[in-house]
């Protein structure tokens, strides 16, 4: 019965309904109970003339494996969305020249860690400091990277003798410990003689709290010390970081739309007890201030509402 084309496709229907329900998890139970269930399925099973009217679990397993499922722990998986979207290519494309721009001036090394060639250009103005020389000068190349390890994640295989006695196994992920750094092509590690730019955060209410961005900040300046001490601030570094939330720091006036409130509000700043919203540029080069004025009939330093400033502009 089950080899009949007609027969499975009722219970495929099934399955991708149960998929779509469970975040992607079926059991082939699912399949025993859809066919003792269902008059539907029962109706079939008398048509192609089963001497059952139900399946075991087992046969369902084997079914199941024959038109492809597979039982196993779920895989993670990427997301590619979108990534051929115009918006995404053109800055992905923006991106690349930008880089192979700035690779001009860099040392480029083969996959062994051998250095190919040095910088090929010198900068242009805007780009930094011109050398008095006219040798090029060099752009380095500084990644920033965090990571996080517990203290019960640790190597589960290894020599051990034949009369030791096997210890449990504390229970949990176990004490945290974060570590941030910088990373060069150059040296490894970014760190001189007498400083490194590697922070290790104890990260947790009752330790050194959580780490935001005037933590980074404070790491930032460290690692940009130790970078000018080893060139002598006679080469530029490009850093780069990832789109964690800690890089994304505004100052606390900086213009934002997000979670403006579209209605008048008295009070309203950004951050809970920071400043007012700087104020902003008209397209006629004139200055905008969120907030109502001091001297307003009945709105005395509110601010404006989006829906007021939308309209001014």
């Amino acid at each position: 019965v089950l080899d009949d084309e007609d027969f499975p496709l009722p219970i495929q229907l099934h399955l991708q309904k149960i998929s779509k329900e469970n975040d992607g998890h079926i059991r082939a139970q699912d399949i025993v109970d859809f066919i003792a269930d269902s008059p539907d399925m029962q109706d079939l099973m008398e048509k192609f003339g089963a001497k059952r009217k139900s399946i075991s679990l087992r046969t369902t397993q084997w079914w199941l494996h024959k038109i492809g499922w597979r039982f196993g722990k779920k895989k993670n998986g990427m997301y590619i969305d979108r990534h051929e979207r115009r918006d995404v290519v053109e800055y992905r494309e923006g991106f690349i020249a930008r880089w192979k721009g700035y690779e001009t001036r860099m040392n480029v090394y083969n996959n062994d860690g051998e250095l190919e060639r040095g910088p090929q250009r010198t900068p242009q103005p805007g780009e930094g400091p011109i050398p008095p020389d006219g040798r090029p000068f060099k752009l380095i190349l500084v990644t920033h990277d965090e990571s996080t390890f517990f203290q019960n994640d640790r190597k589960k295989t290894g020599w051990t003798h034949k009369t030791n006695k096997p210890t449990p196994q504390q229970k949990g992920e176990g004490t945290s410990i974060m570590v941030s750094d910088f990373l060069t092509t150059e040296w490894g590690c970014l760190r001189d003689d007498n400083d490194e730019a590697r922070l290790l955060f104890k990260a947790g209410k009752t330790r050194d709290g959580w780490f935001d961005s005037d933590d980074m900040l404070v790491e930032v300046e460290r690692a940009i010390d130790i970078f000018e001490r080893k060139t002598h601030k006679w080469a530029t570094g490009l850093i780069l970081f990832d789109n964690a939330p800690s890089h994304q720091k505004r100052t606390a006036d900086a213009l934002s739309a997000r979670k403006m409130p579209k209605q008048p509000s008295p009070g309203w700043t950004h951050h809970k007890d920071g400043p007012q919203m700087r104020n902003s540029t008209l397209p006629d080069g004139s200055s905008q201030s969120f907030y109502h004025l001091d001297n307003h009939p009945t709105m005395l330093g509110w601010f404006k509402g989006m829906e007021e400033i939308i309209k001014e502009r």
